[in-house]
């Protein structure tokens, strides 16, 4: 299998960045490292309070690896490198995008942002993960509405009893 030539360098920058989408997602790496580092330095901390390993120490750590993930990644796919194509899943790469599903997850996303707050985590939950196995396909009336709730109460109850992460309890508040 041969590979075409790359394009000339006075060819237009679309023909140049053509078969290189990884360098958008690099792009969109470095953003976040940058995003992270940022936040974790500005961190207002007193070290004499928390010792040498406080609350910016794993951001730190995870925004230098994004950073150090997106550069060698740049520089492989500048270098030649291309990610394997998909071959492991019966997907047809040359059809279009299910943007119905996307956006249909995204009204999903969003409703349970509006929600979270009138409702609480466990109604918004339940509608969320309902929700989403419906746009991706799951036709069980009886069984997804009822496994959606169990869900979202273990997840309710896992981060907010045993975490200690408070999640609004909306109505069911006094209940749970």
């Amino acid at each position: 299998m041969t590979t075409p030539p790359p394009p000339s360098p006075r060819a237009p920058l679309r023909d140049r960045l053509k078969d290189r989408s990884e360098l958008g997602v690099g792009a969109l790496l470095l953003l976040l490292g940058v995003l992270v580092l940022t936040d974790a330095l500005t961190l207002d901390v007193d070290v004499s309070a928390r010792g040498p390993v406080g609350p910016a120490t794993v951001p730190l750590v995870v925004g230098c690896g994004l950073v150090v993930v997106a550069v060698l990644l740049a520089l492989d796919v500048l270098h030649g490198g291309r990610g394997e194509a998909e071959g492991g899943e019966d997907v047809d790469l040359d059809a279009p995008a299910d943007w119905r599903t996307v956006l249909l997850l995204v009204g999903v996303f969003l409703g349970f942002a509006v929600l979270i707050g009138p409702l609480g985590f466990p109604v918004a939950g339940a509608l969320l993960f309902w929700g989403a196995a419906y746009v991706l396909g799951s036709r069980h009336p009886a069984r997804d509405p009822l496994i959606a709730a169990v869900l979202s109460l273990l997840t309710y109850g896992v981060f907010d009893r045993l975490l200690g992460v408070p999640l609004p309890g909306g109505p069911l508040m006094g209940v749970l």
